[in-house]
């Protein structure tokens, strides 16, 4: 079982959605996990820390200083910690854990835990879409952390709309993809060291005039995870990124990339020196041929654009001299299951790659602006590997998990 044996610091905040966390709690003990709370004085009045103690068959914690040990609380529970969830948790915890504030036990174990984490918001629909609250989630995104976006319906408030707590049974499955992350905890899993990889992420934006474009849905998460990935596993990264709202994962060497042309500039100048190369932008198939020199008046019912083919970077990557591995990917719609694996395949052989990731982004959970993906690997053998929906952060390191191996087996080849 995913859960099984696993240690998981579980946080409790102030919301009406805290007794749900019960619930929660008495799934996972069922799933073998051993689950430690953690209650914040906002939680203690809505639910009893006497109903988590039962369940849970530990102590609750709700202060730093409530034990006479000699090692400190929060440092105990971080390092124990297999995964770690605040469920629910309120804008003023997300707050904290956004800005690093460390004010209470639960604050300071989120800033101390080395594990995966997962928050689920549950809070009224006026704070769940304030600025502040979606900058702090995207800021916490951008940190590694997951988010459980919250349902929309019936508000304990009386509002209605977006900020209910996701369902105990959802939660659960999140807490299981969230595992698949943690055997790649800093330090466990070094096998890109020397490694030098380069990834492209996000979309392209071809210009019409000065102020429009021609662009696609891709938020860059899937590359992002792949060049954070690489960089935990020893590999020296490059990002090539097109326009997203994402900051550039530490350690990574960032080189932003706008058109398409722009982008492969900045792949064939550093192609050469590269083992690794993974092609997870989302690159606009066609430019217009001549971009309009000022802003195009809103004079006309109609206007006709002339498009012209974009240049295929994973295909002018593949044709360059040397020798190094080549991930491309294919965004597919197809509505036939086999359609979408024969594009696939095509691409593999016509770029010259060594493995490709397929995925159908009509599927939920897969696809653009989401962090879960559902995808296919298929390289260059013939072989198939279907995964799961899983974080997209999880997924990146499964799919760095086939390159190398397949790297590995192509070595030992004579």
């Amino acid at each position: 079982m995913a859960l099984d044996g696993k240690n998981i610091l579980l946080g409790v905040t102030g919301s009406i959605a805290a007794y749900k966390a019960i619930d929660l709690t008495s799934m996972l003990r069922k799933e073998g996990a051993d689950p430690h709370i953690v209650m914040t004085p906002s939680a203690c009045r809505f639910a009893a820390s006497a109903a988590f103690e039962t369940i849970s068959r530990n102590p609750v914690h709700l202060d730093a200083f409530d034990n006479a040990r000699w090692e400190p609380e929060h440092t105990r529970l971080a390092d124990d910690a297999d995964l770690a969830a605040v469920i629910p948790a309120t804008a003023n915890i997300i707050a904290k854990f956004a800005h690093g504030i460390a004010d209470d036990l639960l604050s300071t174990l989120l800033t101390a835990v080395r594990c995966p984490v997962l928050v689920a918001p549950a809070m009224n629909v006026h704070m769940y879409e304030s600025p502040i609250t979606q900058a702090n989630l995207r800021a916490l995104t951008g940190l590694g952390v997951v988010v459980a976006e919250p349902e929309t319906g019936p508000l304990a408030c009386g509002y209605e709309g977006v900020g209910r707590l996701q369902s105990v049974e959802r939660l659960l499955e999140a807490l299981k993809h969230l595992e698949a992350r943690s055997f790649y905890r800093s330090g466990v899993k070094r096998d890109m060291a020397g490694l030098r990889a380069l990834v492209t992420a996000g979309p392209t934006r071809e210009p019409l005039d000065p102020v429009r474009f021609i662009s696609n849905r891709s938020s860059g998460k899937m590359g992002y995870a792949i060049a954070e990935a690489a960089h935990a596993r020893g590999a020296e990264v490059t990002l090539v990124s097109g326009a997203v709202g994402l900051p550039a994962p530490r350690g990574v060497e960032y080189a932003p990339a706008e058109t398409a042309h722009e982008m492969l500039d900045a792949v064939m100048r550093r192609i050469a020196a590269v083992d690794v190369a993974v092609f997870a932008a989302a690159v606009a198939d066609y430019e217009p041929i001549e971009a309009a020199p000022d802003k195009i008046k809103k004079e006309r019912d109609r206007i006709a654009l002339t498009l012209q083919k974009t240049p295929d970077i994973a295909l002018e990557a593949g044709r360059a001299d040397g020798n190094r591995f080549l991930i491309g990917f294919a965004a597919e719609t197809n509505a036939l299951p086999q359609g979408g694996v024969q594009n696939a395949r095509r691409k593999l052989t016509e770029k010259n790659l060594d493995l490709i990731v397929l995925n159908d982004v009509t599927q939920p959970g897969a696809g653009f602006d989401v962090d879960t993906n559902i995808v296919t690997l298929l390289d260059r053998q013939g072989g198939r590997t279907d995964l799961p929906l899983m974080p997209k952060r999880a997924a990146a390191h499964r799919i760095l998990d086939a390159a190398i191996s397949q790297m590995n087996a192509d070595q030992s080849r004579p």
